[in-house]
């Protein structure tokens, strides 16, 4: 029993933040508080193996993250693969034109940040590829550091470095396609 409270104690503090993620996940409510207790359920049971003294969130996020993965894998034998095409990402540049000048006086993130809705980047974030989401929301939304995420995921750090590259890049993609988007739109109306 006091296996069960010191389990309690330290790991039910994590609960939220996992739900969060699980919702990043999965999109969806039920199957992120199912993910979530699943995840506690395995981390209960193996909390015998957990070394006190290390980092407890990185070893509940890595079984909530190795539950989803086993769970997507089941649902979908086949991965999606992705291309990111550089010659695309050149193309969408130029057609912004003077993008730098015309953010000369702040920063570009603030003045980019500034053009969408949390909306628009949940939506970017929703739509990357399972693996690149996942490293993206586990360094960018949930602050861990790339050897934490190669824990988590079970990858090597190399690739958490790759997945991380090619995730942010491809949501920048998705977000200049956006405004690209809405830009067409204002010019139609003004015309």
């Amino acid at each position: 029993m006091a296996d069960q409270a010191r389990f309690e104690e330290l790991a039910l503090p994590y609960a939220d933040n996992l739900y969060s993620a699980a919702m990043r996940m999965t999109h969806n409510a039920a199957d992120a508080e199912d993910l979530v207790q699943e995840t506690f359920l395995k981390a209960y049971r193996a909390f015998g193996t957990f070394e006190e003294g290390t980092n407890l969130k990185a070893w509940l996020y890595r079984i909530l993250t190795n539950t989803y993965i086993n769970a997507y894998r089941a649902r979908r034998r086949r991965p999606d693969e992705t291309d990111l095409d550089e010659v695309e990402q050149l193309y969408l540049y130029r057609r912004l034109g003077g993008l730098e000048a015309a953010l000369a006086g702040r920063s570009a993130e603030e003045e980019v940040l500034d053009t969408f809705t949390d909306a628009d980047v949940k939506a970017a974030l929703e739509a990357l590829p399972e693996q690149f989401r996942l490293a993206v929301i586990l360094a960018d939304v949930e602050g861990f550091s790339y050897r934490e995420i190669a824990d988590i995921m079970d990858v090597p750090l190399g690739t958490v470095m790759s997945r991380l590259h090619r995730g942010r890049r491809a949501l920048q993609r998705a977000l200049i396609e956006k405004r690209l988007a809405r830009a067409e739109r204002a010019a139609e109306t003004e015309a």
